[in-house]
């Protein structure tokens, strides 16, 4: 089909209806400083050409799936996705699926939700799950949400080693909806977050938000703080990676009430950052504080399985002023994808997953660590993360890298105290020869 289906006769209609000479006078009002017309455009290009061209600009790129070298994370990993996942979601009645407002005619969509939702309950532990929202931190702000209706409450209280992301979208959400979100230093010691934060609590509150493992990779029992936050009366907030789910204790077996994170490592790719997918559980206490739907099984009149939706607490279905929230879409691809690879990966394979990468993670931070002029910040267990401080500029380190390697994120533009620091990401696609790789080029580099 034709990309520019006007023809010049239809062109010269529409000026002429609205009473302009050429389409340039239609933007006249628009300053000139912020609308150019004179774009200065280089001759048009054959489709040949011009895909050949985007090859070229395609090569610029390092691409993960195709590196070992790429150790970047900080919320979003590099995994293994099995073809199939793309196989599956791309048949048109999944890939073109819409919000399913005459849900009993959307049996085979419905079915994946609840199928999708079972996943993430069974992952975390709690009672149920929604059809899925945004992204982790959407979904964090919303569990933050649930927790103020819940208890009648508006303060909230976390500590900034909690995504620097997630604590930006509270703050500016909070702002706008008068909640108080309070931000306290994180624990050079992650076990002593505990303490910091219960020093910090008392009955204002409505909900403590922890993330696990925290942005820095490191690995704490909140059990305790579960504890602080009950006999407060508020509620203990998870933050997960759900692949860590698969070896670490889960957010119910630790006491919390909700558990929130991004599902991105669940067979979506990396997609320089999006679209992604937000998970959300609870209890069965907090199920109608739960924003967007809930998919439930049951029977019809003849006794056949049938799906409903069984909650549906958001403002297109309901008052607005009765709404649990405005979130008004679910995700539902991203939500299936994350189905389908945590499907065909099995409970053997999620374990597996969650052990290569803390065994990897565990092997670049000792051979990384033991290398003159590096050190490993922060002691204790750690996922599939960990903090690398350099005696040399890291600015210095990434051009010495190059496209050759991605050696982390820096950590001083939300940190400044770690100004000299890098996060480093593994997951089951490093080998330990990327990991002896990496390691050769850092010591050459500060030996020089």
């Amino acid at each position: 089909m034709s990309y520019s289906p006007h023809v010049d006769a239809d062109k010269r209609k529409m000026l002429d209806e609205v009473g302009v000479t050429n389409i340039n006078d239609v933007f006249a009002d628009i300053p000139e400083s912020i609308y150019n017309p004179n774009l200065n455009l280089p001759p048009a290009l054959s489709e040949q050409e011009a895909l050949e061209m985007l090859k070229d600009f395609e090569e610029l790129n390092l691409h993960p799936a195709r590196s070992g070298n790429y150790f970047l994370g900080g919320g979003a990993y590099n995994h293994h996705i099995p073809s199939a996942v793309a196989a599956i979601t791309s048949a048109p009645e999944f890939y073109t699926a819409y919000t399913p407002y005459q849900p009993e005619m959307s049996q085979g969509m419905l079915q994946a939700i609840f199928e999708y939702q079972s996943v993430i309950a069974r992952i975390t532990g709690l009672d149920a799950s929604n059809a899925s929202m945004y992204d982790g931190g959407t979904a964090c702000y919303e569990a933050c949400a649930m927790a103020v209706k819940q208890t009648k409450k508006t303060r909230i209280l976390f500590d900034s080693s909690l995504n620097p992301h997630y604590r930006e979208l509270l703050k500016s959400y909070g702002e706008n909806v008068e909640l108080d979100m309070v931000e306290i230093p994180y624990s050079k010691v992650a076990s002593d977050s505990i303490d910091s934060i219960s020093e910090k609590m008392d009955n204002s509150f409505a909900a403590i938000v922890v993330q696990n493992p925290d942005f820095f990779g490191r690995i704490v029992d909140y059990s305790k703080l579960a504890e602080v936050a009950h006999k407060n009366k508020a509620l203990l907030i998870m933050v997960v990676n759900p692949v860590s789910l698969g070896i670490l204790k889960t957010p119910a077996e630790m006491g919390a009430d909700i558990a929130v994170g991004e599902g991105q490592p669940l067979g979506l790719s990396l997609n320089y950052g999006g679209p992604y997918l937000g998970f959300i559980a609870s209890t069965k206490k907090l199920l109608r504080k739960m924003p967007g739907r809930i998919v439930g099984e049951t029977v019809d009149s003849d006794g056949k399985r049938g799906y409903v939706l069984t909650l549906q607490a958001r403002e297109q279905h309901i008052r607005r002023e009765k709404a649990t929230s405005n979130i008004c879409s679910n995700q539902a691809l991203c939500a299936l994808s994350a189905l389908v690879h945590t499907s065909l990966i099995g409970k053997k394979g999620f374990r597996q997953v969650s052990e290569l990468c803390i065994q990897k993670a565990n092997y670049a931070k000792n051979t990384l660590g033991a290398i003159d002029g590096a050190e490993i910040v922060f002691d204790g267990p750690h996922f599939n993360e960990f903090v690398l401080r350099i005696s040399r500029p890291v600015e210095d380190l990434f051009a010495a890298m190059g496209r050759s390697c991605e050696p982390g994120i820096r950590l001083n533009r939300w940190y400044p105290e770690l100004e000299d620091c890098i996060l480093v990401a593994v997951t089951e696609l490093n080998t330990k020869n990327d990991i002896d790789a990496y390691a050769r080029r850092l010591r050459d580099w500060l030996c020089k």
